[in-house]
């Protein structure tokens, strides 16, 4: 693969904005928005803010109701979303390529005149808070973010994007309108757009619907970076069946080479259907249905999971198990040879390829490699390094990511 692989522009506006233009043959128009704000930083008092602001943008702005915005955006005949990270809110419209304008036109309003109106504000709170409970309900869901209070002390990665029923319950309007005016500025804005449209033609209508919105100071909060406690805790729950059981590992200190062998070593041990992790505690033992682990690469995150859910009689067992396979790689056992790396390559390859063939896809690729300051085309140096990843750098990551994990059960309280 080489770079240029797909015809992109990328243009930094009057005001700050940075905009990235895909041209391509489609016949859809795939928009997104990120504002480079996530519960990574929110103060103590503020958790789950980020979360609640992505919710009142779809509320109303000064020239539409609710009602009116939401009408707007079915409209549009596509689809119209919006997430919210540790890193950063993304607001997202795909719809028919003629549709471009008007989606266009939707989105700044949401972005630079939303008003919070309270009787919504009210409504939306509690739709946060039954998510939050919700989210309680669903075991690994719940096991997670057990897991990531018990791993870090300060890191605001102890802390559910969602927030809490305390924290979120106690928000004011004044807090919310306050925290989006700081932050919803075009020089913390990334917006991409992949269409059929020239890319002058796409930069025009941009700078028609964005060039009222103001540039302005700002200052994130400074992000704690915090290596995961090493322990072990059991927490019990009612009205569960299996016990479930969540690890975490924090690695800060690897360069893009070794995060590189990282992926490779993740997809054999934990990631694929046929993974050492599967093989071992679903076919040989028949102690899951379920086992995989995951990763994040996130700049601000950096972490490996692993996740099972078994019977409560099964939980040392299943911990072995899991111990087992990691020592395999730690000590060399498992062989890492030119065919891990050549089917490496096709993972990767062929989760490239899915992503250019989708234009929202690649619109939201586009999106969090420019909010990460990374190369949108980082993926073509991705396949040119993976040539040069040998068993030894695989080895050698194992060693120093799966070290000193935090450990979490969930165990079935018992009547």
């Amino acid at each position: 693969m080489e770079e240029n692989i797909f015809d992109s522009n990328i243009e930094i506006l009057p005001n700050g904005i940075k905009l990235i233009t895909v041209k391509r043959q489609t016949g859809m128009c795939s928009i997104h928005a990120g504002i480079k704000i996530g519960s990574l930083y929110e103060k103590s008092n503020e958790k789950g803010i980020c979360h609640f602001i992505e919710h009142m943008l779809f509320k109303g702005t000064y020239s539409r109701t609710n009602e009116e915005l939401n009408n707007d955006l079915e409209q549009r005949g596509g689809e119209y979303n919006a997430y919210t990270n540790y890193d950063s809110t993304v607001y997202s419209i795909t719809a028919l390529c003629e549709e471009l304008e008007p989606s266009i036109e939707l989105m700044a309003d949401m972005l630079q005149n939303s008003n919070f109106p309270m009787e919504e504000l009210e409504k939306e709170r509690g739709v946060i808070l039954s998510e939050i409970r919700t989210s309680k309900d669903d075991i690994e869901d719940y096991c997670f973010r057990r897991l990531h209070e018990i791993a870090f002390d300060k890191s605001p990665l102890r802390y559910d994007t969602l927030g809490d029923e305390g924290t979120v319950g106690s928000l004011t309007r004044k807090q919310l309108v306050d925290f989006y005016r700081a932050y919803y500025v075009p020089n913390n804005c990334v917006i991409t757009i992949v269409s059929p449209y020239e890319h002058e033609a796409v930069i025009k209508l941009i700078n028609e619907n964005f060039k009222l919105w103001q540039e302005k100071d700002f200052k994130r909060e400074k992000i704690i970076i915090e290596k995961n406690n090493e322990c072990k805790e059991i927490t019990y729950k009612k009205d569960i069946e299996q016990a479930a059981i969540s690890y975490a590992f924090s690695f800060h200190n690897l360069n893009k080479e070794e995060e590189l062998a990282l992926r490779i070593l993740n997809h054999k041990f934990g990631e694929s259907s046929n993974s050492m992790l599967f093989r071992e505690l679903r076919e040989e033992r028949g102690l899951a249905y379920d086992i995989y682990s995951d990763l994040d690469l996130t700049t601000n995150v950096k972490m490996l999971y692993i996740y099972t859910s078994v019977v409560s009689e099964s939980v040392d067992e299943a911990i072995e198990a899991i111990k087992d396979c990691i020592d395999e790689i730690k000590n060399e056992v498992v062989k890492f040879d030119e065919s891990t790396t050549e089917l490496m390559k096709k993972v990767l390859k062929t989760a490239v390829t899915a992503t250019l063939e989708d234009s929202t896809d690649l619109g939201n690729y586009i999106l969090h490699q420019v909010l990460e300051n990374v190369s949108i085309y980082e993926f073509v140096e991705d396949m040119k390094n993976l040539e040069k990843i040998e068993a030894k750098n695989i080895y050698e990551v194992a060693r120093k990511v799966f070290e000193n994990p935090s450990i979490h059960i969930l165990l079935p309280e018992m009547e």
